[in-house]
């Protein structure tokens, strides 16, 4: 008897060691075994049909508004802004050529260093001390297996720490969304005549207050899955990042799907950035007659990195594979801009359209991709510039001179009083509004003032202000500040906090005075991740680097 014991002891504490030593694959391959919803085949989309002849000559009208949002670009991706990617061997001669014909704005930021928040700044012009719309909500379990398949050994880091009460006492994924009575720019431009219509991700909420439908949008074809293309389409190629926990949750759990104006999910038409674009083409087709507003917010160049075999081949033989596949996403949206502008051109509609081009926030260090947020330091889920130094820019050819560049810093925040003020459409009453409208600054008829010259920037803990040319970071976890005068010195290398006491003070009292009366987050924090500012996720990070945790 004692043998048999013993033996099933063996077995179960060999078992036990089995399983724990292949508990990542055990993890992964339940969330991918998780029920899916159904997702029916690709239908066609019924756009809603404007008028058969312009009413009003399309020079005397209300301008279209075209906003294309692209997610976690690097500045250095962009041949107009930097190098390139894989070393200008893939150029953006479609961005850039829209780039020329405006606008450039030099020293544009996003809303903060992770998606979700800074569109919900983009969409409502207000800091989430407003809105308390401060986290980007994760799909259900995300950040507890993230921190659960995390290596400390592998990335040099501390542990991500997941906090499982704050979990639980969430919302659902879906209920965590941008409140009904906060007022977007689709519901000011849909009250001043345009027909509105949003294309892509959304990310801010899909339930009944906060589903694009609800928040001003007439027609929306949203984003319902985390996959480009199904992973075993014919047509193409995925490039998995085994160093990577975000990646690998991404996998497990992703599918591809989409829906109508909230109706059963189906299909895609194809890949997401060409399918979202040929779509937005019939948007055009449909509403040439009438002023409209798009916001196409695409999933490129976010995992999971997938392209097609076309845009795979076009790209060249770049190595390693994952930087092909990276590139080929970005050629796939350079040729969706191009796209768009030729039809515009092709319906006359060109010269009074504003286009505003920008990402949600900076490349992803995650993607060990080293250098496509060149010169800056940091990265997505930062705020060293790398995190919140974006590509913005306006073309209006009615409007605008082209070649105009614009050193005044601008950021999300600003995108909604400008798409108002172009439309004529008036500004909320009674709601304060962080943004300014950077209209004048892209004609060169006018200036853009804000209070204390200060713009705001905040994750949790980690608090950030820029007013005129120095820059505060203060990371409340490690109790670190960091201070940058980045007229001297914009890629932030000199720490000058210990040297510069009295504007340290001068800095927090700004930060201090930004917290008075704050709406506190609506959503609570689940995980604090530190993140390497000068290592991407695919190298170790040393003793002596630096890094700040991003509460999420």
């Amino acid at each position: 008897m004692k043998r048999i014991l013993l033996a099933i002891l063996v077995l179960v504490l060999g078992a036990g060691a089995l399983a724990y030593f292949n508990r990542e694959k055990i993890l992964l391959f339940v969330i991918s075994r998780a029920e899916r919803p159904e997702i029916g085949p690709n239908q066609p989309v019924d756009w809603q049909q404007g008028p058969a002849a312009a009413i009003t000559p399309t020079a005397e009208r209300p301008p279209n508004i075209i906003f294309i949002l692209v997610d976690d670009l690097g500045m250095n991706d962009l041949s107009t802004f930097g190098g390139g990617v894989a070393g200008g061997r893939v150029p953006t001669p479609n961005i850039d050529a829209l780039a020329a014909r405006g606008a450039i704005f030099s020293t544009a930021y996003s809303g903060t260093g992770t998606c979700a928040p800074s569109r919900a700044m983009l969409m409502t012009g207000r800091y989430p001390t407003r809105t308390g719309f401060e986290f980007t909500p994760t799909p259900s379990g995300m950040g507890r297996v993230i921190s659960m398949i995390s290596s400390p050994e592998q990335s040099g880091l501390p542990p991500i720490e997941y906090d499982s009460k704050a979990a639980s006492e969430s919302p659902d994924f879906a209920d965590q969304g941008l409140p009904g009575e906060e007022v977007t720019v689709a519901e000011l431009l849909k009250g001043a005549g345009y027909h509105t219509v949003h294309i892509g991700k959304w990310h801010l909420g899909n339930n009944a207050e906060s589903h694009p439908n609800a928040q001003g949008f007439d027609e929306t074809l949203t984003m319902d899955g985390l996959l480009h293309l199904p992973s075993d389409d014919p047509n193409v190629v995925n490039a998995r990042l085994d160093f990577d926990p975000i990646d690998k949750f991404l996998w497990a759990r992703g599918f591809a799907a989409t829906s109508y104006n909230g109706g059963k999910k189906f299909l895609p038409g194809g890949y997401l950035a060409d399918y979202w674009t040929a779509e937005s083409l019939k948007v055009i087709e449909a509403n040439k007659n009438r002023p409209f507003f798009l916001y196409l917010a695409h999933w490129g160049v976010h995992t999971p990195m997938q392209a097609t075999k076309a845009d795979y081949d076009a790209v060249g033989d770049i190595e390693p594979h994952h930087l092909r596949v990276y590139a080929a996403m970005l050629h796939a949206l350079d040729r969706s801009v191009g796209e768009i502008v030729a039809k515009l051109e092709a319906e006359g509609l060109a010269e009074n359209t504003l286009i505003v081009f920008s990402s949600d926030n900076g490349g992803a260090g995650y993607i060990g991709l080293p250098g496509i947020n060149d010169p800056y330091r940091g990265w997505k889920a930062t705020l060293f510039e790398g995190g919140i130094r974006v590509p913005m820019f306006v073309s209006w050819p009615a409007k605008i001179t082209p070649g105009t560049v614009v050193d005044t810093p601008v950021a999300h925040i600003d995108v909604m009083p400008t798409l108002a003020a172009a439309g004529g459409a008036a500004l909320p009453a009674g709601v304060e509004i962080d943004g300014r409208n950077f209209l004048p600054l892209a004609e060169g008829t006018g200036g853009l003032s804000r209070p204390d010259d200060a713009i705001f920037w905040q994750s949790g803990t980690y608090r950030v202000v820029r007013a005129g040319n120095w820059k505060l970071q203060v990371d409340g976890k490690q109790d670190k500040v960091w201070l940058f005068n980045l007229a001297a010195d914009k890629t932030e290398e000199t720490n000058l906090a210990e040297s510069q006491p009295e504007k340290v003070a001068e800095l927090k009292a700004l930060l201090d005075k930004h917290q008075e009366g704050a709406r506190a987050p609506l959503y609570p924090a689940t995980v604090i991740a530190p993140v390497a500012i000068d290592k991407t996720g695919a190298e170790k990070a040393a003793a002596e680097d630096e890094f700040i945790w991003w509460p999420n």
